[in-house]
Parts: C-alpha cells; sequence; structure tokens
C-alpha cells in the first residue's frame, strides 16, 4: 500500500485535483471493499497453508507426554485465528493421534511424518481452520481498511491514533460475528449432531440462557485479540512508514511489508501473551467438560483463571509458550499481510488499467 497515501488523498480531497479521473472506489488504495474481501481471502488461504504444519507437530509432539483418554480437545491455531478440534471416543483421531511412531524434535517429526504418513497428514488440521479462518479474515481486514479510512477521512483523526482505533473495533467486530459460527462448529464436530439435532440444542440453550449463550468465550477473545490487534496495525503501520522513508520510496515492497508484519506480530504477540494463555485454557476447558458433562458449566473468569495460573506456576506461567507462540505467529503475520498487500496492488493496478482503457 501506498506509504504516501493519506498525504496525497488529503491534498485531492481539498484541492479536488484528480478527483475526476479516479474511478469510484474505496479510498483504501483505490480497490473496493469486494477487491479487499478477496485479496484478504486469499492471504488467510496462503498463511493457512503455510503454518497449519508446524502446528500439527506441536500437537503430535505435545501428544506423546500426555497419555490419550476418550474425549480430547486440541487447539489448532494458523496464528490468525484458534480452533478447537474434538476427537470423540477417539474415533475422529486414531489415524495421527494414535500413531505409533516417536519423534525426538520438532525436525525429526517433519521428516518421520513425510516419510511414514505423507504430505497430507501435514495438513490434517487444515479443514476446521479454513472453515472459520477464511470468511473471519475477509471480515477482519476489510473493516480495518473501512474503518481507517472513514476515520483519517472523515473524522480527521490523527494518523497514528487510526491504527490503534480502526485496528480494535475491526477485531472487535470479526470476533462478534464469528463466534456464534465457532460455537456452532464446535457443537457439531464434538457431538456428531445432525443439522436438526444442532437447531434443537441451539434452541434450549437459547431458552435457557438467552441470546448471549451463542457469545459463550466471547470475553477472554476479545481480551486477547483487541489489544493484539490495536498493538499489531500501529507497530505494522509506523514501521512500514519507517521503512518507506528509509529507503526513499512512496510505496512499500513486498518485502517491506513482510519484514513489518513480522515485526508487529511478535511485539503484539509478546505483550498479549497472558491473555492467550487463559484463552487457550479456557476454550480447552469449555470443550473437555461439553463432552464429558453434555451441557457446558461456567468456567472461571479470566481474572480467576490468572489467579489459578499465577498459583500453580507463579508469574512465569502467564508467559507460557512464548517462543512457540512467537514462531508461528510472527511469520503468520508476515505472510498474511504481505499477501494481502500485494492482492490490493493488483487490484489497485487492474482498476487503473480499466479507467485508462475507458478513456
Amino acid at each position: 500500500m501506498n506509504c504516501a497515501l493519506y498525504s496525497s488523498k488529503k491534498e485531492e480531497i481539498k484541492t479536488g485535483v484528480g478527483m475526476a479521473e479516479r474511478p469510484a472506489v474505496s479510498p483504501s488504495g483505490g480497490i473496493t471493499p469486494v477487491q479487499q474481501m478477496l485479496a484478504s481471502g486469499t492471504g488467510a488461504l496462503l498463511t493457512s497453508l503455510f503454518v497449519t504444519p508446524l502446528d500439527v507437530v506441536k500437537i503430535r509432539l505435545q501428544s506423546q507426554s500426555a497419555p490419550f483418554y476418550q474425549g480430547k480437545c486440541f487447539l489448532y491455531c494458523n496464528g490468525l485465528m484458534d480452533h478447537l478440534y474434538v476427537c470423540q471416543n477417539g474415533m475422529r483421531c486414531t489415524t495421527w493421534y494414535n500413531s505409533p511412531t516417536r519423534f525426538s524434535g520438532t525436525l525429526d517429526a517433519f521428516v518421520k511424518i513425510l516419510r511414514y504418513e505423507g504430505v497430507r497428514s501435514l495438513w490434517s488440521g487444515l479443514p476446521p481452520t479454513l472453515v472459520m479462518a477464511v470468511p473471519a479474515t475477509m471480515i477482519y481486514f476489510t473493516s480495518y481498511d473501512q474503518l481507517r479510512d472513514f476515520l483519517h477521512y472523515r473524522m480527521g483523526c490523527h494518523e497514528n491514533q487510526v491504527p490503534l482505533v480502526a485496528g480494535g473495533l475491526a477485531r472487535l467486530g470479526a470476533v462478534t460475528v464469528i463466534s456464534p459460527l465457532e460455537l456452532i462448529r464446535t457443537k457439531m464436530q464434538s457431538r456428531q449432531l445432525s443439522y436438526r439435532e444442532l437447531r434443537v440444542c441451539i434452541t434450549s440453550a437459547v431458552a435457557q440462557d438467552g441470546w448471549v449463550s451463542l457469545w459463550r468465550g466471547w470475553g477472554p477473545t476479545v481480551l486477547r485479540d483487541v489489544p493484539f490487534s490495536a498493538l499489531y496495525w500501529f507497530s505494522y503501520e509506523l514501521v512500514k512508514r519507517q521503512l518507506c522513508q528509509g529507503y526513499e520510496v512512496s510505496e512499500s515492497t513486498f518485502m517491506m511489508s513482510f519484514t513489518a508484519g513480522a515485526f508487529s506480530g511478535a511485539v503484539a504477540a509478546l505483550m498479549t501473551l497472558p491473555f492467550d494463555v487463559v484463552k487457550t485454557r479456557r476454550q480447552i476447558q469449555l470443550g473437555e467438560m461439553e463432552m464429558l458433562t453434555g451441557s457446558p458449566k461456567k468456567p472461571l473468569s479470566t481474572l480467576h483463571m490468572m489467579r489459578k495460573i499465577c498459583a500453580e506456576s507463579g508469574y512465569r506461567g502467564l508467559f507460557a509458550g512464548l517462543l512457540p507462540r512467537l514462531i508461528k505467529v510472527a511469520p503468520a503475520c508476515a505472510v498474511m499481510i504481505s499477501s494481502y498487500e500485494f492482492g490490493k496492488t493488483f487490484f489497485e493496478r487492474l482498476n487503473r488499467e480499466r479507467v485508462l482503457q475507458r478513456m
């Protein structure tokens, strides 16, 4: 995306220069919201393809030290979203969870999985990831661009504040929209419900606890994802702008976007790790309680969960898994944002060519 976009467009709006020549599209890079959704959806797909093998290896390594029991939850994360994968009665996980192969480390796991189980096994967690990651990411990234443009051009907000506010609001909206769908998907997966049984299950839950029951787990997700998003976009826009100024270019390159995305993802992941630890525990806790009891029980609150973790492991427990999270989130953010920016650049050029052809 053009690093001088804000200033150049502000001058055009003030003076009217170039207004007649521009197509009737969004000011966000000269592309429409539909094109933004296509670019972000492609980025989510590429990110999931890249990161899912890392998560599969992580789960396989973890499963060696944890005995298998009837009904088990695993948490897949493609660096963009978390997805609860449920093994009901050991049936769905038998082919990969109960594999007799033993691994001595990450590299050894990659080699042995490829040798004995085939390439497809490294992407065994891809379907549940794509079901939610692609639509959620499309909503999230498109909302961010639209909110950023609105806050900057319509509201006249200060440039440094725009990514913070737009990033937080975009993530809040995406989480709110996706949470009921994620809950429905998890229920279908954990209890093998038909669509009719699912409707009855949801109706009874709403009748008992109200519509708010469809957003169970929304609070901890928001506490982690909204600060992460605000910090990420603030850092990303700042680093990208600095890189453009340092190399004296008006438009960021693919590698500039990749570098800024990796750095910003690492910073945001580090600063929000305690909320991620709590969110992971709560998500698995909810899934396993529902499998064992048939109905979800009220889990510990976020504050109580933090206190419990500190009592068990000290304050270091809130930062457990720092290195694996950084290894996963930083490249995922880099791949996602660079793919998204590349897609936007492609559509921007396509729109310009169409305008020139009409002239």
